[in-house]
């Protein structure tokens, strides 16, 4: 039995559409990785199996700082009420001991006046610890026992405020609280500057009160592999700013761009716009400074991936001078154009510096070319805005209608009569 033949023809068929449709080139699509650094500048890290748990006791102050508020307020009313509870227990004992709880006991000398129970012994401490003493009670010298117990309450409530109240200081006056007011721009961009393709950020101070000695570093973090075969999973490359010159200072009072020059000991050397998209690259930057105001050192963080890094953008300008006073646009920090910037790897750019050069004509040419349309436009809106019924009105008035009229008249002529 023959086979049956299809109505459709091959050549519209689904093999026959898929052979003729163009193919694109495929990449492969970058894996999703975690942040190294998050944007505001926390650490993506967890640390699991830490089997040495008691080197965190053995610092015990910073441990209480690096707690959270509500752990700390937690901490902070135990170790107050629990001492207040345990000197009122040693006061109480001396009052037992010596006999000021009898009932029947009616003169003699006490250790402590109008103590008499558990609760006035816990009143009675806590006067002592936070000197409030309110002049009911008070110690007498004919116990030793309790002026060795007022002397030691004395000591432990001293200790106990300085630690506490320091930790509550440090935690109040903590450095990140500063770099929240440090801000990063949004993405990085990568353009021409100088003849050289160069990575660049913007950054900004939103206070008045200055960061002294403010550096900047940036470091690249990706996964490598060296050629025994180890796999680096987080492998830092420090990348040089070009403003590194006496200590990379800078004078952070106005938003700076901070430029890196991609040349041979970049780690985007031969990085392509293409193969930049593709890549599981992060860029960290670190903003450190001194707070004018309180002397301690700040530290700002956050990072790029590949694609928060824009190619073939620059920043736009956000100070301008206004009645002679600087004045910074912060609604533009992070607004860039698009400029003519070649899409091949900077190392492509060394070897044929000719391609620069083309780019940039093409890009003259174009802006030409778009300044002659927009100017061939406006000159065509004014004609038909301004000329428009002018020429309306002449066209009207020179029009002449001929009208001819066939009349019989000797020997077969026509008369014609023109209006």
């Amino acid at each position: 039995m023959l086979a049956r033949k299809s109505i459709i023809p091959e050549e519209f068929g689904l093999p026959g559409l898929v052979s003729r449709t163009p193919r694109k080139p495929v990449f492969r699509d970058r894996v999703n990785k975690a942040r190294f650094i998050a944007k505001n500048g926390s650490c993506n890290l967890a640390h699991k199996n830490i089997r040495e748990q008691g080197r965190f006791l053995q610092d015990v102050f910073t441990t209480l700082v690096d707690l959270k508020w509500r752990f700390t307020l937690v901490i902070f009313t135990t170790t107050f009420v629990s001492s207040w509870l345990l000197f009122a227990m040693s006061w109480w004992l001396v009052a037992f001991a010596h006999g000021d709880l009898d009932p029947l006991r009616r003169d003699g000398p006490h250790c402590v006046t109008a103590v008499k129970s558990f609760t006035s012994a816990f009143l009675f401490s806590i006067e002592v610890q936070v000197t409030i003493g309110f002049g009911g009670r008070m110690i007498t010298e004919q116990c030793p026992a309790a002026i060795t117990v007022l002397i030691l309450q004395n000591i432990a409530g001293l200790i106990i405020n300085a630690v506490m109240l320091g930790c509550i200081f440090m935690k109040t006056a903590q450095s990140n609280r500063r770099a929240e007011t440090l801000i990063f721009s949004r993405h990085a961009v990568i353009a021409v500057r100088n003849n050289r393709l160069c990575f660049m950020i913007r950054i900004g101070d939103l206070r008045k009160s200055m960061i002294i000695g403010a550096t900047v570093r940036l470091q690249v973090v990706r996964k490598t592999s060296t050629p025994e075969g180890e796999v680096i999973p987080i492998h830092q490359i420090d990348v040089q700013t070009e403003s590194a010159v006496a200590s990379n200072s800078l004078f952070l009072l106005a938003p700076l761009i901070i430029c890196h020059v991609i040349d041979r000991n970049s780690p985007l050397y031969e990085l392509s716009a293409m193969e930049l998209q593709c890549s599981d690259l992060e860029v960290i930057v670190i903003l450190e400074g001194v707070v004018e105001t309180t002397g301690i050192t700040t530290q700002a963080r956050t990072s790029y991936v590949s694609e928060e890094i824009q190619w073939g953008h620059r920043f736009v300008p956000i100070v301008t001078e206004e009645e002679g006073v600087y004045s910074v646009d912060y609604s533009k920090f992070g607004n860039t154009v698009r400029v003519a910037t070649p899409h091949c790897s900077a190392r492509e750019l060394d070897e044929k510096p000719s391609i620069l050069i083309q780019t940039l004509q093409k890009s003259e040419l174009s802006h030409q070319n778009s300044l002659r349309k927009r100017n061939s436009m406006r000159r065509n809106n004014s004609v038909r805005k301004g000329g428009g019924g002018g020429s309306l009105r002449r066209n009207n008035s020179g029009m002449v209608s001929k009208v001819q009229f066939f009349t019989p008249a000797e020997g077969g002529q026509s008369v014609n009569a023109v209006t």
